[in-house]
């Protein structure tokens, strides 16, 4: 399974748009977000922009890539062998066909 998930949130961390491609308990869902915000809302912006999963997000096998525009974050949450450059492109284009 490649992509795990892609979710949308804005700068306080509420969910816009949150798609799952695996199954789990709402819980589940909640505690992710919840670190996956804690995770990209406390870097700089000129930080990298793909980060290595926590063991709740999947452990070393899990990469979250994200872009940050204005209010929104736009975050795929992957499995290691998904092109990192390929996922900020697909960020780009849905961010352009969507927004």
């Amino acid at each position: 399974m490649a992509i795990k998930a892609t979710l949308i949130f804005n700068n306080t961390g509420k969910p816009r748009i949150m798609q799952w491609y695996q199954q789990m308990d709402v819980r589940t869902q909640q505690e992710t977000l919840r670190e996956i915000f804690r995770l990209v809302s406390t870097r700089p912006d000129s930080a990298c922009n793909f980060l290595e999963g926590s063991a709740l997000i999947g452990g070393n096998d899990t990469k979250i890539i994200y872009r940050h525009y204005a209010t929104l974050y736009f975050v795929f949450v992957v499995d290691s062998s998904e092109s990192e450059l390929g996922i900020l492109d697909l960020i780009q284009v849905h961010r352009e066909l969507n927004f």
